[in-house]
């Protein structure tokens, strides 16, 4: 018996029943028979994994002894079956869809945004150190190099210690944030308040989730709690999100303690020490004009 596999007319593997020989080609390395026991009940289905089996037409011919035929079909769109030797890969196909990989990607982008934007007006309201401004530019910038390097190896498709990296990288820097907000709170209150606390606690909370999230996402494919992950991140965008839009709000309402109060407060006991003076003074010379008059 022989066998032979073609596709777009090309051999891509072949079988001499004399000695039993297999032959398989570069391109096509994995070809096997499905069941090469079955070869005499007319069964030659061809495996292959799902990297090699492109779209296209494949044919097969078979010839015994005075008989020959050929089977012809088309692949249209290839399916990963597991079959027991194919790679976590193979097995898999694609780790997160599309869909995912672009929301998980846009709030890591929202979270580089907000964060840029409430430095940035802070910067602009607000007298910040030297020192403590080169630390906070210079955290923002790393951990925004580090989700795009993340970010970039994360979209590629497949499910690979390459996406895995990536999703980590872009996941478990997002807690340099946490101190980061930490900072620029302090930066424009002089002790923070509950609700500051609060927004902390929320973005540390989305943190936390996140992480969570991403543990049980690496060892399953497709992932069983990628919800987790992108919730988690979701809620450090919001928290983001309501920090910036607090310290606008409480500019507004005139109910900012502001970095440096202590001025205002020296500048208005200053002012009422010279008017008590000036008082004392007026006094003092009208009890002399008195006391002059009395001796006259």
């Amino acid at each position: 018996m022989f066998v032979i596999w073609k596709k777009q007319g090309e051999k891509i593997f072949s079988y001499h029943g004399g000695n039993k020989k297999l032959n398989t080609y570069p391109s096509f390395s994995s070809a096997r028979f499905l069941s090469q026991a079955d070869l005499i009940k007319g069964v030659a289905s061809l495996v292959l994994r799902s990297a090699e089996a492109t779209v296209g037409n494949y044919s097969c011919e078979v010839t015994e002894s005075n008989r020959e035929g050929e089977l012809k079909m088309e692949l249209k769109n290839s399916s990963v079956v597991s079959c027991g030797d194919e790679t976590p890969e193979e097995k898999c196909g694609s780790w997160f869809l599309l869909v995912e990989r672009a929301v998980i990607i846009s709030l890591m982008c929202l979270l580089v945004i907000f964060c840029a934007a409430q430095l940035s007006v802070i910067g602009l309201k607000y007298e910040i150190e030297s020192q403590k401004k080169v630390c906070v530019i210079v955290a923002l910038v790393i951990f925004a190099v580090v989700a795009g390097v993340g970010a970039a190896l994360f979209i590629q498709d497949g499910y690979t210690v390459q996406n895995q990296a990536g999703l980590g990288l872009t996941v478990i820097p997002t807690v340099i944030l946490i101190p980061l907000q930490y900072v620029m709170f302090g930066i424009v209150f002089d002790s923070l308040m509950q609700a500051t606390l609060a927004l902390i606690g929320l973005k540390l909370l989305g943190f936390i989730i996140a992480v969570v999230g991403f543990a049980l996402c690496v060892p399953a494919c497709p992932p069983l709690h990628g919800s987790v992950l992108i919730a988690g991140l979701a809620i450090m965008a919001i928290g983001s999100l309501l920090s910036l839009a607090y310290v606008f709000i409480m500019e507004l309402v005139g109910n900012l303690e502001l970095r440096n109060p202590q001025f205002i407060i020296i500048n208005c006991f200053e002012i009422n020490i010279a008017r008590f003076l000036k008082f004392q003074n007026e006094r003092s010379s009208s009890s002399g004009e008195s006391c002059r008059r009395t001796t006259k």
